[in-house]
């Protein structure tokens, strides 16, 4: 049995059983009018449910190989991604009410489907790899909270939730694959990560996009005629949202990388009690 490597020791993971009033997702473009912010992260969203459930299995199923305190941290990792899934499936059935989700439902049904074909080792690196991708988009959300100016402020909360969650428990799903693949030689171990990595960055890239477009055309907009947007929200313009990401992004493939290198618990501290809704239990 191998216990965690190098997460902090003294590091909480806290499971917050909030509710959300996800109904104000139903309004016509809600972060701040932009239909291509709000249509990517309608389109975000709508992956979530059923990605979540995958993580929790392919991370559940290896508790056995592990020891404290990484053990616990599971059992914290599922709790947490549990309240995700039940939140973003209010929030995605709010989204029904104005959009068809059956096209984004059914591409994500059938991605998670084939993944269940994988080995359960190939189950695990990936769902690693896309925790990793959760973490660093969490923190710059985080870091960047004017991103969301304009939204309503119960679906501010239910993001700024989540992106707290998926900062506290980002090294899980990394731990335990650390201490299942801890027999093999180091360079198999990092070739299997950063193949991982490039495949999901792949798989991730072409769902957001093929997922967002559908959204856009149900807006009466044509994707085509938002690629400099595109561009200038993601890229060179402002928020740049990918351009900021990149260099933790690329952190992940540097041999010896783990997610707590970067310590980013200061940025959870500030924000602890603006995350209660209204509607808490």
């Amino acid at each position: 049995m191998i216990d965690a490597s190098r997460t902090p020791a003294d590091l909480t993971i806290q499971p917050r059983n909030y509710r959300f009033q996800s109904e104000q997702a139903e309004g016509r473009w809600w972060l701040n009018g932009d239909p291509l912010a709000t249509a990517w992260h309608n389109a975000l969203s709508g992956t979530f449910p059923e990605g979540e459930k995958l993580f929790i299995e392919a991370v559940a199923r290896f508790k056995d190989r592990v020891g404290e305190p990484l053990r616990g941290q599971i059992a914290a990792f599922v709790r947490q991604e549990a309240a995700h899934t039940r939140e973003h499936l209010a929030f995605n059935q709010a989204l029904a009410r104005r959009y068809n989700m059956s096209g984004i439902e059914i591409r994500t049904l059938n991605r998670v489907a084939f993944a269940r074909t994988r080995p359960h080792l190939g189950q695990l690196a990936a769902t690693a790899a896309l925790e990793h991708f959760t973490a660093i988009l969490a923190h710059d959300a985080l870091t960047h909270p004017e991103d969301f100016d304009g939204a309503p402020e119960a679906l501010v909360k239910l993001w700024r939730w989540h992106a707290v969650e998926e900062i506290e428990h980002k090294a899980v799903a990394f731990d335990v694959l650390a201490a299942v693949m801890a027999d093999l030689p180091p360079v198999r171990r990092w070739m299997m990560r950063s193949i991982s990595m490039a495949l999901i960055t792949l798989a991730f890239g072409h769902s957001m996009i093929v997922n967002t477009a559908d959204l856009l055309r149900q807006d009466g907009i044509e994707p085509r005629s938002m690629r400099g947007a595109a561009w200038r929200y993601f890229v060179f313009g402002k928020p740049g949202v990918l351009r900021r990401i990149l260099p933790h992004y690329l952190a992940w493939y540097r041999p010896g990388f783990h997610p707590w290198q970067k310590d980013d618990r200061a940025l959870l501290a500030g924000i602890e009690d603006s995350l209660v809704p209204a509607a808490a239990v």
